[in-house]
C-alpha cells in the first residue's frame, strides 16, 4: 500500500510502507561529545593530559566541502546483465546528467552508450539474446517517458512515439523473444499493455485498459497480467487478466481496510506474489498459485515486507524489508529456503540486486549514509566480491560526514513520531548549532537512511537535520499511516512543530534558529507551517510544494485516473470539500506568513505546476517579507541535472546562512 498523489510517485522498495504505533518514547541519546567528556573528567592524569584530552574531547567542526565537491559524486543506480553475463548495464550521472553505461564485470572504466546533454537517459534493460539496449528518457522533466532502443550500430529507435505520450517497460517474456511495454497513447487516463517481438518491433494488444486499473506486470509466458485497483490510498486490490479467455478474476476480496499489491511473478509463470497488510498493521508476502487459485502466507516479517522477487532461472528470491527506516534484504535459495551468505562487505545497506541468466553472477549496489550508492558484483562459483564504481567524490574523506541516528519523539497528542536524525560533529551544549526539520514528499512517502548530498552538505556547514516522519508516513504500521487522512495541515503539521520543540529541548541545537524544509508534499508543510503557525519556524524552504490544493487536485495528470477518487478521499473532494481546501491551503492565507522564504521550481513539472510556485511568491512579497524565487526551466518534479542540482543547494545554504547564522534578526 503507497498513497499516491501529485506531490510524490509511489516511492520503490526502500521506504516500505507503515510502522508500529506502540513504540516506547526513546530518550534522546547524550551527545558523543558529552559521553566522551564525562570519561575525560573521570580518568585521573596530570594536569598536562588532563588538559590535552580535555582538547581533545571537545568538539570539531567537519573540514567543510564545497557543493561543486558534493556534486562531484556520482551517481548510479539500475543493473542489467548481458546476455553472455560479462557485462552490466547502468545509469550514470557521472557528466553532468544521467546517460547509460555498460561496466565489464571484471572492472574498468564503463563505456558510454548514450551522450546526452539535455535530458536524462535511464537504462532498462540489456535485450536477452544480443547487445541492443533499452532505456527511457522524457523531455526536460515532464515525465512523458518514452522507451527507446539502442540498435548494435549505435542507432536508436524509439518504440513509443507521440508528444504526449506516457510509456514504460514492464517486463520479459521468459525465452527472451518478446517483451511487454505500458503505453497511454489510445486514452491519456489509461495505461494499456502491448506485447514487442524482440526482432522486428512488432507489437500486438496485450490488454485493453479501460476500467483505470494500474498495471503491475506480465507473466514469462504472457498468459497473464497482474493488475490493481486503488479504493482508497490505504485499501486497495489486485486483479489478474487471463490473454487466453480474456476475463478478469478478482483475487482479493475483503472485509475491512486492507492493501494487497503485485511485486512479481515467478520465472514459470506458476506463482503470482503479492503484498497484504490485511488483518495486520505490516505487509506480508503471499504466493497466489496461478492454476488452483490458492494463496498462501509465504513470508513475515515484524516490519514492512516491500518487494520479492526471483532470480531470472528462479534458483534465488530476494525480500526486501523496511526495518525502522533501513533496507533489509533477505536472499534465499528456493529449493530449501536457506539464506545466501555474503562475503563481508563494507558498511550500508545492500541495494537493487540483479541476477545474471544462469545466476553464476549477481550484482547490486551498497549505499551508506556516508557512502552513496556504489556497484558490485558477487560471482557465486568463485565466492568473490568486486566493486565497480566509486562514487564518491575523490575530494570529501567520509570520515568528514555524519552518520544518521534513528530518535523518536512525543507529539501533542502522545503519538510516537519516528525521524532520522543528523548532526554536525561540532555540536554541543557549548556550541549550539542551528537545525531543520526537514518533511518528505508524497503524502504518504518516508524519510529514510542512506547518501543523501543535500542533508550531508547543510550538517557539514553546521546545521542539523531531522528528517520527520510525520503521521501519515509509510513504514511503520497501517494505522500510523492513515492517521493523517482528512488532516493534511493540521495534525501532520502539528507533529512537525512538536519536531522543533524536540530539537529546542536537545541541548546542542539554538532554539531560536530552526527552521523547516521540504520537496513536493513536503513543500506544502513548509508552506502550511509559514501560514498556519507562523511564530514555530525561523525560515522555510519550499521546494515545489503545493500552495492551492483546489488548483493542484483539478490538474494533476491525467494518467493518474485510477487513484483519482482515492486521492480525493484522502485530501479533499475539490468540488465537494471546497471550503476545506480553501481553509489548509497556504495560498488563501499567505498574509499570514511572515517569515524569510525560498521557492525552488521546475518550470515542467506536471504534477505541482509552476504557478503554485508564482503564487505564493507574489503574495508573500506584498507582505514586505523576503522571499527568493529560483525557477529551472529545464526540470520538471524534482532536478536530474547537477548544475541546477548545484544552484539549488547553493541557494539553500545561502538562504540559512542569511537568516539562521547567530546574530540575525527576523
Amino acid at each position: 500500500m503507497t498513497k499516491l498523489s501529485p506531490m510524490g510517485a509511489p516511492r520503490v522498495a526502500p521506504t516500505a510502507r507503515y510502522a508500529a504505533l506502540c513504540v516506547a518514547l526513546a530518550a534522546a541519546t547524550a551527545m558523543p561529545a558529552q559521553a566522551a567528556t564525562e570519561k575525560v573528567a573521570k580518568t585521573p592524569a596530570t594536569a598536562a593530559t588532563a588538559k590535552a584530552q580535555a582538547q581533545a574531547a571537545q568538539p570539531r567542526p567537519a573540514k567543510p566541502y564545497t557543493i561543486e565537491q558534493f556534486m562531484a559524486t556520482t551517481t548510479v543506480m539500475g543493473a542489467s546483465f548481458s546476455h553472455d553475463e560479462r557485462r552490466i548495464l547502468f545509469s550514470s550521472n557521472a557528466t553532468g546528467i544521467f546517460n547509460v553505461y555498460s561496466q565489464s564485470v571484471d572492472g574498468g572504466e564503463p563505456v558510454a552508450l548514450t551522450a546526452s546533454t539535455t535530458d536524462s537517459h535511464l537504462a532498462v534493460s540489456y535485450f536477452r539474446n544480443d547487445d541492443r539496449v533499452l532505456f527511457t528518457r522524457d523531455q526536460g522533466g515532464n515525465e512523458n517517458n518514452h522507451l527507446i532502443v539502442r540498435e548494435l550500430d549505435g542507432s536508436e529507435r524509439d518504440l513509443t512515439p507521440g508528444d504526449k505520450v506516457k510509456a514504460g517497460f514492464t517486463g520479459w517474456s521468459r525465452d527472451g523473444d518478446a517483451f511487454f511495454v505500458t503505453t497511454n497513447e489510445r486514452d491519456a487516463r489509461y495505461i494499456d499493455v502491448y506485447r514487442y517481438d524482440a526482432k522486428t518491433y512488432a507489437r500486438t494488444l496485450v490488454y485493453q485498459n479501460n476500467d483505470g486499473n494500474a498495471v503491475f506486470g506480465v507473466s514469462g509466458d504472457g498468459r497473464w497480467v497482474a493488475l490493481g485497483k486503488t479504493n482508497t490510498t490505504a485499501d486497495s486490490d489486485v486483479y489478474l487478466y487471463d490473454t487466453q479467455s480474456k476475463e478478469t478474476k478478482h483475487l482479493t476480496p475483503h472485509q475491512g481496510v486492507a492493501s494487497f499489491s503485485v511485486t512479481s511473478f515467478d520465472p514459470e509463470s506458476k506463482t503470482l506474489l503479492m503484498l497484504s497488510n490485511e488483518g495486520t498493521e505490516f505487509q506480508r508476502l503471499v504466493a497466489y498459485d496461478l492454476a488452483s487459485g490458492q494463496a498462501r502466507d509465504l513470508e513475515k516479517a515484524d516490519w514492512d515486507i516491500v518487494y520479492s522477487s526471483y532470480s531470472r532461472d528462479g534458483r534465488y528470491r530476494v525480500t526486501g524489508i523496511n526495518a525502522d527506516a533501513s533496507l533489509e534484504l533477505r536472499i534465499v535459495q528456493t529449493a530449501d529456503g536457506k539464506a545466501v551468505t555474503l562475503p563481508k562487505m563494507p558498511g550500508g545497506e545492500l541495494r537493487g540486486v540483479a541476477f545474471s541468466r544462469t545466476s553464476q553472477r549477481m550484482a547490486f549496489y551498497l549505499n551508506g549514509d556516508r557512502s552513496p550508492s556504489n556497484l558490485y558484483v558477487y560471482d557465486f562459483g568463485t565466492k568473490q566480491v568486486k566493486q565497480l564504481t566509486r562514487s564518491l567524490s575523490k575530494d570529501i574523506d567520509p570520515e568528514e560526514l555524519v552518520e544518521a541516528r534513528i530518535v523518536r519523539f512525543r507529539s501533542f497528542d502522545g503519538m510516537v513520531i519516528p525521524s532520522v536524525y543528523y548532526l554536525p560533529k561540532e555540536a554541543s551544549p557549548t556550541h549550539k548549532v542551528p537545525a531543520v526539520v526537514m518533511v518528505h514528499g508524497g503524502p504518504g512517502g518516508q524519510t529514510t537512511r542512506g547518501y543523501s548530498a543535500m542533508v550531508q552538505y547543510l550538517v557539514n556547514h553546521g546545521y542539523a537535520v531531522l528528517g520527520i516522519n510525520n503521521r501519515g508516513s509509510s513504514g511503520y504500521g497501517k494505522t500510523f499511516f492513515t492517521a493523517d487522512d482528512g488532516k493534511h495541515g493540521r495534525e501532520p503539521l502539528w507533529d512537525c512543530v512538536e519536531a522543533k520543540t524536540w530539537l529546542a529541548a536537545s541541548g546542542v541545537v539554538d532554539p531560536e534558529r530552526i527552521g523547516i524544509m521540504g520537496g513536493s508534499y513536503g513543500g506544502y508543510m513548509t508552506l502550511a507551517a509559514m501560514a498556519f503557525r507562523p511564530e514555530a519556524f525561523k525560515v522555510g524552504i519550499d521546494i515545489f510544494g503545493v500552495s492551492n490544493w483546489l488548483r493542484t487536485l483539478e490538474s494533476i495528470p491525467p494518467y493518474w485516473e485510477s487513484f483519482r477518487k482515492a486521492l480525493y478521499l484522502e485530501i479533499g473532494d475539490p468540488v465537494k470539500d471546497k471550503d476545506f481546501l480553501i481553509a489548509t491551503s497556504p495560498l488563501f492565507h499567505a498574509k499570514e506568513i511572515r517569515k524569510p522564504l525560498l521557492v525552488i521550481q521546475g518550470k515542467n513539472d506536471p504534477r505541482v505546476i509552476k504557478p503554485e510556485s508564482d503564487e505564493i511568491v507574489e503574495a508573500v512579497k506584498k507582505n514586505g517579507v523576503p522571499v527568493e524565487y529560483v525557477v529551472f526551466d529545464d526540470e520538471g518534479h524534482g532536478f536530474s541535472k547537477k548544475k541546477n542540482q548545484i544552484e539549488a543547494n547553493q541557494k539553500m545554504l545561502e538562504f540559512l546562512d542569511k537568516y539562521l547564522k547567530p546574530g540575525v534578526k527576523n
